[in-house]
């Protein structure tokens, strides 16, 4: 096949958007010379891409009806097999809508994304169905990810099967929400901003915010590089550890992994919590909006695990605040680099691209009002820090990440495990459809002030359901050392085993 060429009045165009001129003559002249790097863009235009084969059979599925999916939790559904046996046999999943399920439409939230469908199947989908699970189809997300509550999913807010009307959390707010109505074991999840992490503490299940780059994120689309994490979100603690062993460790083709270290994480599960040491995070417990009977309820909570034999005392980590500030200007400029304007791929780094999405999601910008106020409130704040000021706040709030990843290893040297609210309120009502943009933007943000960090320093992180506040679950949020996963579900496992959270 051979690709369009540009035209001498073209290529004057591209010059002026490079901010150069080129005459009429300098134009044709370069287009003489540009003709063989053409010739090799009509090669590869002519070769087969390079992905991965679909292993297991499956149909488009359907989009069901209001009737059938009462809390807008489902985007599609469909049914796809996975292997006889496995670590994962008789267990059912629900895929994040950002997760690519080669043949089922992939949303992710946006109407401007809408008729989309992969044609290969994310790492993390394959090795779920090597393991024996099966998928039951996609959950509803938030748009692009860019909200922790569940009101900006296209086309209706999901709502929290636990009371209706009420938010599930976001982004993985489908996810969510059918692990906590029954109708699926596993809920995948992605995490910047603790998109994992907060649907589960609002809707009552266990949720891991993996180590960056211990579970490959290939093949689910990009919001930025640098804090993208995916993991599982169940109702116990023996299925999430189960299903990290089987998604944890090097795929070979996501640059975010660093030679990850895996375990047999359910070997943790027995060890009990004698003599382990957690700190207390001052700071998580300083959040303006922290309601006090949440509060309570976290520290009842540690009190469990200290009758249990752990150590529990208060630690301060300022870095704890200063991760969630960097996480603006890394978190804005870099999805307005990488997800908008690198159209959900961006560029510099080797892994597996896809190609389908990268030429569907460029669409964006044809109907760029039809975006959510707070995917805008993002771009504009990224826009901002790209156009007047060249990018150096992200630049150099990446360069202090370290300083703030530094600061939790510090206290991590003396303590096993730091310990905070996972959100600082229970699920919120669900804003009417009319609301301002402000009350739109506000209950997108108001619950990340102590799930962002781990984000920006990449430590691992785990919500687990420890009491209700009038009737709606309450999170207290374990932070290990990097790889740690395995001290995240020890802790776990024994508050689990020691008290029902429902009575809590």
């Amino acid at each position: 096949m051979a690709i369009v060429r540009p035209t001498a009045e073209h290529l004057q165009q591209l010059a002026s958007q490079l901010h150069m001129r080129l005459t009429q003559e300098q134009a044709e002249e370069y287009l003489v010379l540009m003709q063989p790097s053409f010739d090799n863009y009509d090669l590869i235009d002519g070769l087969p891409d390079e992905v991965p084969p679909v292993l297991y059979p499956r149909s488009s599925g359907y989009r069901p009806s209001a009737a059938e999916n009462p809390n807008n939790a489902w985007y599609y559904r469909t049914e796809v097999q996975g292997a006889a046996g496995g670590k994962l046999a008789g267990l059912t999943v629900a895929l994040k809508d950002n997760m690519a399920l080669a043949g089922v439409p992939m949303m992710n939230g946006a109407s401007t994304l809408e008729g989309f469908v992969p044609s290969f199947d994310a790492t993390v989908v394959t090795r779920l169905l090597d393991a024996g699970a099966t998928i039951l189809g996609k959950a509803t997300c938030e748009h692009f990810c860019l909200s922790g509550g569940s009101h900006t999913s296209d086309p209706a807010p999901v709502h929290n099967p636990l009371r209706h009307g009420y938010s599930a959390g976001g982004s993985s707010s489908g996810s969510a929400a059918l692990v906590a109505s029954g109708e699926v074991d596993i809920g995948m999840g992605g995490d910047q901003g603790g998109s994992a992490r907060i649907p589960a503490a609002w809707c009552g299940l266990y949720g891991l915010k993996p180590t960056h780059g211990l579970v490959p994120y290939t093949g689910i689309m990009a919001v930025e590089s640098t804090f993208d994490h995916a993991g599982p979100m169940t109702a116990n603690v023996r299925d999430n550890a189960t299903v990290l062993e089987v998604i944890a460790g090097s795929d070979g083709l996501d640059p975010r992994q660093y030679a990850p270290k895996v375990d047999i994480y359910t070997e943790a599960l027995g060890r009990g919590v004698n003599g382990l040491r957690i700190g207390v995070l001052t700071e998580g417990f300083q959040l303006a909006n922290l309601d006090p009977r949440v509060a309570d309820k976290v520290r009842e909570a540690l009190a469990v695990l200290e009758s249990l034999g752990a150590s529990v005392q208060e630690v301060s980590v300022p870095e704890h605040v200063l991760a969630g500030n960097l996480w603006t200007p890394i978190g804005c400029e870099g999805l307005t680099m990488q997800m908008m304007h690198g159209n959900g791929m961006g560029f510099g780094w080797k892994g597996l691209y896809d190609v389908g999405l990268l030429d569907r999601h460029a669409k964006w910008r044809d109907n760029a009002d039809e975006l959510s106020a707070s995917l805008k409130f993002c771009m504009l704040v990224g826009q901002f820090g790209l156009t007047r000021y060249n990018g150096r706040f992200y630049a150099k709030a990446q360069n202090i990440a370290r300083r703030a990843r530094a600061g939790y290893d510090k206290a991590l040297t003396h303590y096993d495990l730091l310990a905070m609210p996972t959100v600082p309120v229970t699920a919120q009502p669900l804003p009417d459809s009319g609301c301002s943009i402000t009350e739109y933007i506000t209950r997108a943000f108001e619950m990340i002030g102590n799930t962002a960090s781990q984000d920006i320093t990449g430590h691992p992180a785990m919500t687990i359901p420890c009491g209700q506040v009038d009737g709606l679950p309450v999170g207290l949020m374990l932070v290990g050392r990097h790889y740690a996963e395995s001290t995240l579900y020890q802790a776990a496992a024994a508050f689990e085993a020691s008290a029902d959270w429902k009575t809590l």
